[in-house]
């Protein structure tokens, strides 16, 4: 049989590793021709048909230590030497291999969609192929899982189309005061934090780079113009949460273990003072109130909001509305 597509010079040192990706793919792929084998792996079709072959040889011993028919891989010989098909009659041991629940297939694939969800993800369809793998390989059919990108979706849309295209955005925005600015925005970076994405882009308003929380965002519009700030010439923070001269002072009392956890909102101002009870009293600067809450909401009990007047009023009437709807859904 004459060889088809590009071609390899023989096996050598990566014919293990050829052989334990090529047997999952035969198991995935039940009745593949050899040509199109040969292409997936690039290498030609008699080259392919010898390591066809050769998986024959491969086994577990048995209990005797010795192999018996049951104890080596099999193949369709009629298939292969007929219509070019392989089919695989006797997978050894891979059946009894430890499987994945049902559950924890469930939470991987719910952590590949979060991936899938990434700007800049080109391998968009390896990761949708992982998953149909780990809903096959599970011991039982994995519950229907999905990642809620809440009212972000939009925003993100834009967001990385512009991105890609190298385009400016467009925004309403709650700044610091509480007051929504219409915002002119060259997209730098998009990221996220636990379940919340944020945009650093060169604000054209503020004249500097700004961090803006998606989910904040309202009428989001690509403008079509070209940004005149990359990413190649400014100077982005490692960190999320840069402080700015726009941003407000907010006075915490915190316990000594979840210092850490607030770790970079702390700046060089930041001191922490001991306060008795193994709590600390500090600094932090956020770019408005409404902050907050996602803040105190991680450290129930170990953090309180001491002044100003305004930021405690902030997080009590968010945790008193909280508070409020709980109890009506509970009535109803």
């Amino acid at each position: 049989m004459s060889a088809a597509g590009p071609t390899r010079p023989a096996f050598a040192q990566d014919r293990l590793a050829f052989l334990l990706s090529f047997v999952p793919y035969l198991i995935d792929h039940p009745g593949v021709k050899v040509a199109d084998a040969a292409a997936h792996f690039g290498v030609g079709e008699e080259e392919l048909r010898a390591q066809v072959e050769r998986i024959t040889g491969l086994g577990v011993p048995g209990a005797t230590a010795t192999y018996g028919p049951e104890d080596l891989f099999d193949i369709d010989w009629d298939a292969l030497d007929d219509a070019d098909e392989i089919y695989l009659t006797n997978r050894v041991a891979i059946d009894d291999a430890p499987k994945f629940s049902a559950r924890e297939a469930a939470a991987l694939i719910a952590g590949l969609q979060y991936l899938q969800a990434l700007p800049g993800r080109a391998d968009g369809a390896a990761i949708a192929t992982l998953m149909a793998k780990l809903s096959r390989g599970a011991s039982a059919t994995p519950p229907a899982v999905a990642i809620d990108r809440g009212v972000a979706d939009a925003a993100l849309g834009v967001i990385r189309a512009a991105l890609d295209t190298g385009t400016r955005v467009e925004f309403d925005y709650l700044n610091s005061r509480g007051e929504h600015e219409r915002r002119p925005v060259d997209p730098l970076r998009l990221e996220s934090r636990d379940d919340t994405w944020y945009l650093r882009g060169w604000c054209h308003l503020r004249g500097d780079v700004r961090i803006f929380r998606v989910d904040r965002m309202q009428h989001p519009i690509a403008t079509g113009e070209k940004v005149q700030h990359t990413p190649e010439d400014v100077a982005l923070s490692e960190t999320l949460f840069d402080p700015s001269a726009d941003d407000l002072w907010v006075g915490l009392r915190i316990a000594e273990s979840a210092i850490p956890t607030v770790a970079e909102y702390l700046t060089a101002e930041s001191k922490l003072v001991p306060d008795g009870e193994g709590r600390v009293r500090t600094r932090i600067r956020v770019a408005h109130y409404h902050g907050l809450k996602r803040l105190v909401a991680s450290l129930p009990g170990l953090l309180e909001v001491t002044d100003p007047p305004e930021a405690r009023k902030a997080v009590a009437d968010w945790a008193q509305a909280a508070l409020d709807r709980y109890r009506s859904r509970g009535r109803a």
